[in-house]
């Protein structure tokens, strides 16, 4: 117990420390507070949730009593939370059948474990990102106008700074990055827990203190509920006021979603091929560098949900040759 609380102590500290590093306003300080779940999450995966939830409160805690109310609140929305619960989430599994006792008093047979579904895991990632968006949404205001007035306020004043020339060029930057600052903060808080989780789990599996097997990403797919929350947010869409802008946020978490399920599919389509580390590692480039092909791969998970791209072509593939 005591070296779960140290572990839980040093990843809290951690956390909380690249967390309250924007506030230094150094560039390299955003990706250190985008990655702040990640000492959290490595502790809950390697050490059970109890210990990243002893580390995240202690650190909201510290962050709370050092900088503020606001700040502890901040981190515990954006970042104890979602790393404690999906570090559960990821360790959580349940026996397929009972234990088979073992003969001559031996200690019976452990059961294959039912691990949660790594797509519902995707959908909680989601989840936490429109929390996170929204919640900082409505800390601008509690109506449309006075949310979009207040980003448009924040936006002018970083253009002014960038010393733009031209007011109307001016103009049509901040009302084009107002229109689209709600659903950037939403796929990039999806794409930074991802991360996150992913690489928490890499480097406690490296180290051996990953307490499940690795699961089949190739496999990942969301509930199929997901689909009709999708196309509800984007009846919403079109209602005008708050509620729109909050659907417009929901909507683009689920496409987001639905294009990491995309890049399953990619993975899964391309097993036959073989140049196929070259055509994957060109596709993460494209995305990379020019950021809109992941609707393509949004496009590419809402066809497999629908129409079972998967399962299609994994049934016709030839059999294995048996092994001399």
């Amino acid at each position: 117990m005591i070296a779960i609380v140290l572990i839980a102590m040093a990843a809290g500290a951690a956390s909380a420390l690249m967390f309250a590093s924007i506030a230094s306003g150094v560039l390299i300080s955003l990706a250190l507070f985008y990655l702040a779940p990640l000492p959290l999450m490595m502790a809950a995966l390697g050490w059970g949730p109890l210990s990243a939830g002893i580390g995240g409160i202690a650190a909201a805690s510290s962050l709370g009593i050092i900088l503020g109310l606001p700040y502890c609140i901040a981190f515990v929305i954006m970042v104890a939370l979602p790393a404690w619960w999906l570090g559960h989430l990821a360790l959580l599994g349940r026996p397929i059948a009972p234990a088979v006792p073992a003969g001559n008093g031996a200690a019976p047979v452990a059961p294959d474990l039912e691990w949660y579904p790594v797509g519902r895991i995707l959908l909680w990632i989601a989840v936490f990102a429109l929390l996170t968006t929204i919640t900082a949404l409505l800390t601008l205001g509690t109506d449309a106008a006075t949310i979009t007035a207040a980003m448009h306020r924040g936006w002018q004043r970083i253009l002014d700074l960038g010393e733009v020339s031209s007011t109307a060029e001016t103009e049509q930057w901040v009302d084009a990055l107002v229109t689209i600052t709600p659903d950037t903060a939403a796929i990039w808080a999806i794409t930074t827990l991802t991360i996150s989780l992913w690489l928490a789990a890499r480097i406690t599996a490296t180290s051996g203190r990953l307490h499940r097997p690795w699961p089949d990403l190739k496999s990942v797919a969301l509930p199929p509920m997901t689909l009709a929350v999708l196309c509800a947010a984007i009846a919403f869409c079109f209602s005008g006021g708050l509620l729109a802008m909050l659907a417009q946020i929901v909507a683009t978490a689920l496409m987001m979603a639905y294009a990491l399920s995309g890049f399953a599919v990619l993975h899964t389509l391309t097993l036959s091929s073989k140049s196929r580390a070259f055509w994957l590692g060109c596709s993460y480039a494209i995305v990379v560098v020019f950021v809109w092909p992941l609707l393509l791969m949004a496009i590419l998970g809402l066809a497999d949900a629908v129409f079972g791209i998967r399962q299609r072509y994994l049934r016709s593939r030839p059999p294995p040759l048996p092994v001399s």
